[in-house]
């Protein structure tokens, strides 16, 4: 670990398809809803000064900020206390095959999530939104502080710089894009009738990437029914609730699901039922974590399953065509790496310095009610007005001048 002052208690735990399968990096999900009271408790148990939650199609991350020695043990009480339900094998699994990153090690890790070279599609710019609402859900819920405010801002700041003067998104290759171009490989029609299960952010782009390139025929069902009429209406489609899916009698060419559901929503009798009684093949495009098709399905039935671990091979290929604009990112995020060391350094004397305001008033009211009380009661009602201006005078040069000369200092030695 590259260590640097102030940042040897950040750390970052993560778990991405390059470390295990994005069916057991679906286990670590925390469903929105349930995220405020299984966070604050789980930061007041560990201790935590600051925790940022990341949980994406293929990723969770753990962002935080602890003095504690974060090896195996404290790992292993990590995903004991956050998921009590895991049994020994469980929480072995998690403990032992995270990849834990601390310091600048943490920041170099977070831009380059952010900057999407380490996404299983490079270039896929969604990940900066998602890590931008992560932090924002977690500072909502008072999660996080000072060190990961600093780090996220750093982090959105430079990756747009990236976007903005790289080819790496240039021509993006998104999940959405990868599932729709093995859709149109597999011929299907414009008039399949498609069943959208889920309105969140990446089934509304994939409906309205279908939409966009001719595809009329949705119905729309979300837990939620205003969100699943916002899409529909998009689509010029039918909004019905999620318990619907059990009497849906109007049959589909394709299912695109994609829900933050903890359990499968298509189960073996529902979406026996949704058949109507068909035998023709069915395209199924799962795209969520954990997986919400029931894989029993696949093996009874006449279906081409799409899964995010279908689309990670493909993202493979677009990996090494994107090569040469990854060490541009690369060299990027060096440089963003080292103005963070500055940014953190000034930060550090900020935070050092908050209490010389304060001092610099006890020491002038000390001086003016104690120590020359006397000598102040003599004077003239002219004479102490210009000595207050003098005295006030030199407070605020005495407040802003170490701060200026800290700030110097750290400029010349960044230089």
């Amino acid at each position: 670990m590259r260590k640097n002052k102030g940042l040897e208690t950040l750390h970052i735990v993560a778990f991405t398809h390059h470390n295990l399968p994005v069916s057991e990096i679906g286990k670590l999900h925390i469903e929105e809803g349930n995220q405020q009271e299984h966070l604050s408790a789980f930061k007041s148990i560990m201790e935590l000064d600051e925790l940022m939650f990341l949980s994406t199609c293929n990723r969770v991350e753990f962002a935080f900020v602890t003095k504690k020695n974060v090896a195996l043990p404290f790992l292993d009480r990590f995903f004991h206390e956050l998921y009590p339900d895991f049994n020994d094998e469980s929480r072995l699994l998690f403990s032992s095959n995270g990849y834990v990153y601390s310091g600048l090690d943490a920041v170099e890790h977070q831009l380059s999530v952010a900057s999407s070279v380490d996404s299983m599609v490079v270039g896929e710019r969604e990940i900066i939104t998602q890590v931008r609402a992560a932090f924002e859900n977690s500072r909502k819920m008072g999660l996080t502080g000072d060190l990961l405010r600093l780090m996220i801002r750093h982090t959105i700041e430079t990756a747009k710089k990236i976007y903005t003067e790289t080819s790496i998104a240039k021509r993006p290759v998104s999940v959405v894009s990868l599932a729709y171009q093995r859709l149109r490989q597999l011929n299907a029609s414009l008039d399949s009738r498609i069943l959208i299960v889920g309105a969140g952010v990446t089934n509304t782009n994939m409906g309205k990437f279908l939409r966009k390139h001719g595809f009329t025929n949705f119905h729309v069902f979300n837990r939620t029914l205003s969100k699943a009429g916002k899409l529909a209406s998009d689509l010029n489609g039918v909004a019905l609730p999620l318990t619907e899916l059990t009497s849906f009698n109007k049959g589909f060419d394709i299912i695109i699901t994609c829900t933050g559901s903890e359990n499968h929503i298509l189960t073996p009798e529902i979406y026996t039922h949704l058949l109507q009684g068909e035998i023709s093949r069915k395209i199924v495009i799962d795209i969520a974590i954990p997986q919400d098709l029931s894989p029993e399905i696949i093996d009874v039935h006449r279906v081409t399953h799409i899964s995010v671990e279908m689309l990670q091979k493909i993202s493979n290929e677009n990996l090494k065509v994107r090569s040469k604009e990854i060490q541009h990112v690369e060299e990027i995020i060096s440089k963003a790496l080292f103005e963070f060391k500055h940014l953190n350094q000034v930060r550090t004397v900020e935070l050092a310095m908050r209490g010389v305001p304060n001092k610099v008033k006890e020491i002038k009211a000390t001086a003016m009610n104690e120590v020359f009380k006397n000598e102040l009661n003599s004077l003239d009602d002219n004479s102490r007005e210009t000595l207050e201006k003098i005295v006030g005078y030199m407070e605020k040069k005495y407040m802003s001048m170490p701060m200026v000369m800290a700030k110097e200092i750290l400029l010349k030695k960044h230089s």
